[in-house]
């Protein structure tokens, strides 16, 4: 699972996000309820994880984008290669490598399986970004066939909130740029590192038929419409908006670009810079 050319091959088989997902009603639900891009009116207050998402795992915090962690290493921004990883079962999260565990990644999230980014490697254990607050939370996992599949990613996508521009990237190659909505002044999309952590298609969508949640959360809002302040991509009925620096930290995109996101898989890196 170490060279790049294994990475590849199971790539071929790797599901892009937008295709179907089996959802319980609890990840259906939750397309609303964790962004709340279009929900009820912000508050500042702690939110609580929805009853379908436990959060622990004995007496290890569970990784989801529901969780606070603690003593938990920053992102470092070292250039990641597009390989992406799946738990097969729940797995530690250490905070070093061979360290005690912290925190578990389940594998799943959201309804539907968990992939996240690998951005460092040590023989044996796997650096990856995280989905939990605090943003650009990481964390060790051990690799191995028998803990964790590892796949390849040839997508980038990189948002420039100025010029409010969305880029999608396959193997360094422009895909399509968009000009999208981004956060107002005072709720900010956040910038660094992320990733797309779960598609989400809401059974009865009112303002957008997908919904890319990324693991990052609003610097400015702890909670919103009842859900944690994850921010995601989505589509938006209005064409007005796109250019313009109005939403809760979520970015809005064209329906073009809603259908290439949609081909992205799980786990790929998003850029999200100033």
């Amino acid at each position: 699972m170490s060279t790049r050319s294994t990475r590849a091959r199971l790539g071929r088989s790797f599901r892009p996000a937008g295709g179907p997902l089996s959802l319980t009603v609890g990840a259906a639900v939750a397309a609303t309820l964790v962004t709340g891009c279009a929900g009820k009116s912000p508050s500042h207050a702690a939110s609580s994880p929805p009853p379908s998402v436990a959060p622990t795992s004995g007496s290890l915090p569970l990784v989801t984008t529901f969780a606070t962690l603690k003593n938990i290493a920053q992102d470092t921004k070292a250039a990641a290669d597009g390989t992406v990883t799946h738990p097969i079962k729940a797995i530690p999260v250490s905070a070093a490598p061979g360290g005690p565990p912290v925190a578990t990644l389940p594998d799943k999230e959201l309804g539907g399986p968990t992939w996240v980014p690998v951005v460092e490697t040590k023989p044996g254990w796997q650096r990856v970004l995280l989905p939990s607050r605090p943003n650009g939370a990481t964390g060790w996992i051990a690799d191995g066939k028998d803990k964790v599949r590892t796949a390849y990613s040839p997508y980038t996508i990189k948002v420039d909130t100025s010029s409010r521009r969305l880029s999608l990237l396959k193997s360094g190659r422009p895909v399509g740029t968009w000009t999208v909505a981004v956060g107002a002044p005072k709720t900010p999309t956040p910038v660094g590192r992320t990733f797309i952590m779960a598609s989400l298609a809401p059974a009865k969508p009112t303002y957008s038929p997908l919904i890319l949640p990324v693991g990052a959360h609003s610097e400015s809002l702890d909670t919103f419409g009842g859900g944690p302040g994850t921010v995601a991509f989505h589509g938006w009925p209005q064409k007005s908006v796109f250019g313009q620096a109005v939403t809760h930290g979520c970015v809005r995109v064209p329906s073009d670009a809603l259908q290439q996101l949609a081909k992205v898989p799980l786990g790929t890196s998003v850029s999200i810079a100033v």
